[in-house]
């Protein structure tokens, strides 16, 4: 905080849309190192075909590893205001918790199973759901109580 009361450094939502968001960037880019990601040479652009599995766990594709490089760059570029924080955290989480419905319903060797997923995928989808939801939740609750939390500007007509 300055010495007029104003906050200057990155206030919770934003350090946790940061961290999501940095740690998604490091799991795209190691879905594309051989060795971490094993079945490589199995590699393919998207689809249930794909053979390679990040960890030796995770289905993965080429778009799939993608995918998470995106997430990664909107997470950071979200990190920079604390409303765009709180709305990677919140939607990010709900559009993880409806990657694991459809997860669940997409049978596995479907070609509606395009990213690719598996039960380890669906597993992670899961708790990356509520965990991002949570995230949400409890920094918002932690600036609440700080008494940091911007009300909404409300005009009375």
């Amino acid at each position: 905080m300055t010495a007029n009361g104003t906050h200057t450094g990155r206030r919770p939502p934003q350090v946790a849309a940061l961290a999501v968001g940095a740690v998604f960037l490091v799991v795209g880019v190691l879905g594309f190192i051989p060795g971490i990601t094993t079945g490589y040479d199995e590699l393919e652009f998207a689809g249930h075909h794909s053979g390679a599995r990040l960890f030796g766990v995770f289905a993965v594709s080429i778009l799939h590893n993608l995918v998470h490089l995106l997430f990664g760059v909107v997470g950071v570029l979200a990190a920079g205001k604390r409303a765009a924080s709180r709305v990677f955290l919140m939607v990010g989480g709900g559009i993880y918790l409806l990657l694991w419905l459809i997860g669940l319903a997409i049978p596995q060797s479907s070609p509606g199973n395009f990213l690719p997923f598996n039960v380890a995928d669906n597993w992670l989808h899961l708790g990356l759901g509520v965990g991002m939801i949570a995230l949400g939740l409890f920094t918002t609750a932690l600036e609440r109580k700080a008494g940091d939390y911007p009300e909404p500007d409300l005009q009375h007509q």
